[in-house]
């Protein structure tokens, strides 16, 4: 299956842990995937992931014709080191954040994944995105 969304990957717990970062067109998916860069995530895919399960597990990869690159609007897609694929920890949806929201879950192929809503163009939302990658997806 193929979505169109952004993966980005820390290190943490001996493997790689990847955020899914889905929204509309312009909501600045890989304007956050840009800044998280910036703060030591790696690149998996940037616009379009293909997802798929394998022993009760979601991973993610970018389609081979996208590998290794990035938009950065208003300049170009630009090549960027990247990792091949990684365990899928995380779903961050754009939208305005509760304050204290009841825990969410999205599910892919069958398999459900930890959902957090970002504003994703806030100042915070790097941050915001790594404690919720090690809080609530961390230790899977």
């Amino acid at each position: 299956m193929i979505l169109h969304a952004g993966l980005i990957a820390a290190h943490m717990g001996g493997g790689w842990r990847g955020a899914l970062i889905e929204g509309p067109s312009g909501a600045g998916k890989s304007d956050l995937a840009l800044r998280c860069l910036d703060q030591g995530f790696r690149l998996v895919a940037d616009d379009r992931v293909q997802i798929w399960a394998c022993e009760g597990v979601l991973y993610g990869r970018a389609p081979d014709a996208l590998s290794g690159r990035i938009e950065v609007r208003g300049l170009d897609v630009l090549r960027q080191p990247a990792i091949a694929w990684c365990r899928i920890s995380l779903c961050v949806r754009c939208g305005t954040p509760e304050r204290m929201p009841e825990p969410g879950f999205v599910d892919y192929v069958g398999l459900k994944t930890p959902l957090v809503t970002l504003a994703l163009l806030e100042s915070s939302a790097p941050a915001r995105l790594s404690r919720a990658l090690r809080h609530l997806g961390g230790g899977q």
